[in-house]
């Protein structure tokens, strides 16, 4: 089988030889293709558009735009930019790659995310090299990869949100033809591979969009990261249309199971129906028979924007801070920061449990400007993505520091029960798998002016939290744009051959999970769950089903033991599913909690 994207944009090869080419310039005075050292003149079309055609382009050919005869500028939906992004385009045949026939993707309920960086998985930093790795995450029991953006961005590392050509996979992994072969791979192995994709912004560095197409730009809205995308004023039908073909470029042509999409909430969009809903509806139409599944990271927690896997126009999943943040309280006492409006985390945690999200609202484009308010949507818990650790609470801190880094290990144990034997969908962050302590620090490879401003801004953020600012005034804090840096960050595989024991955990409660929960997932009942706090650090919860199932966890969220007070009627039939630390039937030890599965008596 063999897919090809097609779009109103980029380049194309001709089934007869040869190729087109189309560029959205609307403030360019002419423009040409050059393809290698052949200069073509482009015809100028209505509303901006210009077209080019080349009869003896070949796949590999390298070509580039010139706008008004004076820059040169990749194509901005170049499908692969071997040179990075100052560098030109490459045509590439999205059909010479064959698909094996018969995959269609795993239900949504089956989810267990693993979320990594391709650079820094693995010595090598490629998908070859990542590839390798899949068969020890499918024999755990993850059941779906999550790759940080690839977009192509400036320099040898990076996180990858500050990409500026949003169709070409960054050179530095591999080739398109080796991605498809990783995510081929994967799917062997009956994992979904799902891709995490920036819409609200371009990087500051290879960005030329503003100069032959500003409309890309809006001079309505800003975003904390620069100038926002234009989705509600003049010419953004085309920049619409462009982030759109996008979402579907990824999931037709590189067959890609789902998109995470980056700060939604820094996406401003007046019109109606807004660009999230639009992209939705037209994911949904272009998918048939395929589990295509669609995630948010959305600090505003909009609950109306969540529902039913495959549902027109909503998304099935959206990262849920709030989980992360309560628990994150409880386990390390950090208060500072966003921290601060976890006042009441054992009471937080369970309504994260219960209900979906601890806190709503808040102000757009302005992230943490003022406290948001408590919740009051009651979400179906498939929809709530939680974890304990992912690229930004680990990346953001200004030393990268691991959860094993801060907490009680037996802490980090019972956490890690509680987020993979909730009913929500789990995320892991790479290596937490085995515990590992190889920290994620922030990285770029930025040069010169823009260097020294990322060097700045990263001591002037930290001066202000008191854990970090004599580091910071010592200028004592990783150099992000340090080639050391990066490296720091590589997953140490060596420590993961000697960690059985938390390779072991996340095993065996992957297995309770597949074995118990998985199969009830689906008729997991909304606003029927309860949560009690019979103690100062004590929670206790109940999931119930369709069917009088019912799922029940009993923990102690602090260092010192608590009475066991149940104040929930007993289960009948109840199977002890997993344990941690000491419990009675009247003392609760140190972090200790115990999970039971049977039916409640009728009422």
């Amino acid at each position: 089988m063999h897919f090809q994207h097609d779009m109103p944009f980029g380049a194309r090869l001709r089934p007869d030889g040869g190729a087109g080419f189309r560029l959205w310039a609307p403030a360019a005075r002419r423009a040409a293709l050059w393809l290698g050292d052949q200069r073509i003149e482009a015809r100028a079309g209505p509303h901006g558009w210009y077209d080019a055609e080349a009869p003896g382009a070949r796949p590999v050919d390298l070509y580039r735009w010139e706008i008004d005869g004076d820059l040169l500028v990749p194509d901005p939906a170049s499908r692969f930019n071997p040179q990075g992004p100052h560098g030109p385009s490459q045509l590439v045949d999205p059909r010479a790659f064959a698909w094996e026939a018969g995959w269609r993707g795993r239900p949504w309920h089956e989810a267990v995310i693993h979320e990594l960086h391709v650079g820094s998985y693995t010595p090598d930093g490629t998908y070859a090299a990542a590839e390798a790795r899949l068969p020890a995450l499918a024999g755990l029991g993850i059941t779906a990869v999550q790759l940080m953006p690839l977009a192509t961005f400036p320099g040898r590392y990076g996180w990858g949100y500050d990409g500026v050509l949003p169709y070409a996979p960054h050179p530095a992994y591999g080739t398109p033809d080796e991605l498809k072969h990783f995510v081929q791979a994967a799917h062997r192995l009956g994992l979904m591979v799902l891709l995490d994709v920036v819409y609200n912004h371009f990087g500051p560095d290879g960005n030329y969009l503003h100069r032959y197409a500003p409309p890309f730009f809006s001079d309505r809205h800003r975003t904390a990261w620069g100038d926002a995308m234009n989705f509600d004023g003049p010419g953004s039908d085309t920049v619409r249309e462009f982030f759109i073909h996008n979402a579907l470029y990824w999931l037709h042509e590189y067959r890609f199971d789902g998109l995470r999409f980056d700060a939604v909430h820094a996406m401003l969009d007046d019109s109606e129906p807004d660009i999230m809903a639009s992209l939705s509806q037209r994911v949904r139409a272009a998918c048939p028979g395929r589990h295509v599944h669609l995630v948010l990271e959305n600090d505003s927690n909009d609950a109306s924007r969540l529902a039913a896997p495959g549902t027109a126009g909503r998304f099935e999943g959206q990262w849920n801070g709030d989980f992360h943040h309560a628990l994150h309280v409880l386990l390390t006492g950090e208060r500072d920061g966003y921290y601060a409006e976890y006042d009441q985390p054992v009471a937080q945690l369970a309504r994260c449990l219960t209900h979906g999200f601890a806190r709503e609202g808040g102000p757009h484009n302005a992230e943490h400007a003022r406290p948001r308010q408590a919740a009051r949507s009651t979400l179906p818990l498939g929809t709530t993505v939680n974890f304990l650790q992912n690229h930004d609470q680990i990346g953001n801190r200004a030393f990268g520091e691991r959860l094993l880094a801060l907490a009680d290990p037996q802490a980090v144990q019972l956490a890690a029960a509680i987020l993979l034997l909730a009913p929500a969908p789990p995320l892991l962050f790479m290596g937490e798998e085995f515990g590992s302590t190889t920290p994620f620090l922030y990285f770029a490879d930025w040069d010169g002016d823009l260097r020294e401003a990322v060097r700045e801004g990263r001591r002037r953020e930290f001066a202000h939290f008191p854990r970090y600012a004599e580091a910071a005034a010592r200028d004592e804090l990783p150099d992000p744009c340090s080639q050391q840096t990066f490296a720091r960050c590589k997953l140490d595989w060596a420590q993961a051959a000697g960690s059985r024991a938390w390779r072991e955990l996340h095993a065996a409660l992957l297995a309770v999970r597949r074995r118990v929960l998985a199969p009830h997932l689906p008729r997991l009942l909304t606003g029927r769950h309860e949560a009690r706090m019979p103690g100062a650090r004590m929670l206790q919860v109940r999931w119930r089903f369709d069917g009088g199932e019912a799922l029940d966890m009993c923990v102690n969220l602090g260092p010192q033991p608590q009475a066991v007070a149940i104040d929930l009627p007993a289960l009948q039939d109840a199977a002890l599913l997993h344990a941690v630390g000491e419990m009675s039937g009247t003392t609760a030890g140190a972090w200790s909690g115990r999970w039971h599965w049977g039916r409640e008596s009728a009422r």
